[in-house]
């Protein structure tokens, strides 16, 4: 696991290649975060508490959103809170990213690349969510 940041010390992604696991339940983000993202890393047999999730007031005011790759290759650029650019990685299969801050470019390497993306909602549409450079 890499946290990438700003030169002010905001974590701007939390990159997670797939070797980098641990055994058991790991979050790489914050409580604070809004977006919360963790792994699994169980062996047979293993039973989690059958559970469900209490309705609770929660308020975000920026998107953060994570991509992981199940097939392909991914570049991935990192701009900063002012826009600028700060790195740049590849992303394989079984790799994912928490993008938390500042901005985001994308690039598919391999035709049929596929990529899952989750992030916090509700999404207000483009104009409202977005803005490109």
């Amino acid at each position: 696991m890499e946290k990438i940041h700003a030169e002010c010390g905001t974590t701007l992604v939390v990159f997670v290649g797939s070797e980098t696991w641990k055994d058991g339940l790991t979050f790489v983000t914050d409580d604070t975060d809004y977006l919360q993202v963790g792994t699994w890393l169980y062996d047979e047999g293993k039973k989690l508490d059958r559970h469900h999730h209490n309705i609770v007031p929660r308020q975000s005011n920026l998107t953060q959103e994570c991509v992981a790759v199940l097939s392909g290759k991914l570049l991935v650029k990192i701009y900063d809170l002012q826009k600028k650019y700060v790195t740049k990685f590849n992303m394989h299969p079984g790799d994912f990213a928490v993008f938390l801050a500042g901005g985001h470019e994308y690039e598919i390497l391999k035709d049929r690349t596929r990529i899952i993306e989750t992030k916090n909602g509700p999404f207000p549409g483009v104009a409202l969510d977005k803005t490109r450079f």
